[in-house]
């Protein structure tokens, strides 16, 4: 069942978050990897910005969680994580069908560039890499990370 989220669920959002995030160690620069990968405040700075978690739940456990995030003309998906012992399920893909069907706007999403895995998922789903230059300044745009980040992603881009 996909739901959205609570208050009550915060912890387990950020225990999948930076769960699910350990497939990333040793694939992101090492400049950009922390440990914990989002911190609490970190998190709830991005529920604050008006990222709203959905949370894909199982016999009362969440299991999988993405954000999206209205940014006007355009609408972002945030924070896409499943459970490292719920993978290859469907759950992401369910995630995003349900969250691509909550706005008509453009949708986008960054990821890292070397998450090989995670552009291939969106792909599947028919999201498009944009051009280097387009993937420059939509970053700029839409999303506050530092520069070393804007160098080391990508970002896809629903058909729409």
């Amino acid at each position: 069942m996909i739901i959205t989220s609570t208050k009550n669920d915060f912890n387990q959002i950020y225990e999948i978050i930076n769960d699910a995030a350990a497939a990333y160690k040793g694939i992101i620069p090492e400049d950009r990897w922390h440990e914990p990968y989002m911190s609490a405040t970190e998190l709830q700075d991005q529920i604050d910005d008006g990222v709203v978690f959905w949370c894909y739940v199982e016999n009362d456990v969440i299991n999988g969680v993405m954000g999206i995030q209205d940014k006007g003309d355009v609408t972002l998906i945030r924070h896409a994580y499943v459970r490292t012992t719920a993978r290859n399920k469907g759950i992401g893909g369910k995630l995003l069908r349900h969250l691509s069907t909550l706005t008509r706007k453009p949708i986008l999403i960054g990821t890292w560039a070397d998450a090989a895995w995670a552009i291939a998922f969106y792909q599947k789903h028919g999201f498009r890499l944009v051009s280097f230059q387009e993937k420059e300044e939509l970053l700029r745009k839409y999303w506050s990370i530092p520069l070393r980040q804007i160098e080391t992603s990508v970002v896809l881009s629903s058909a729409s």
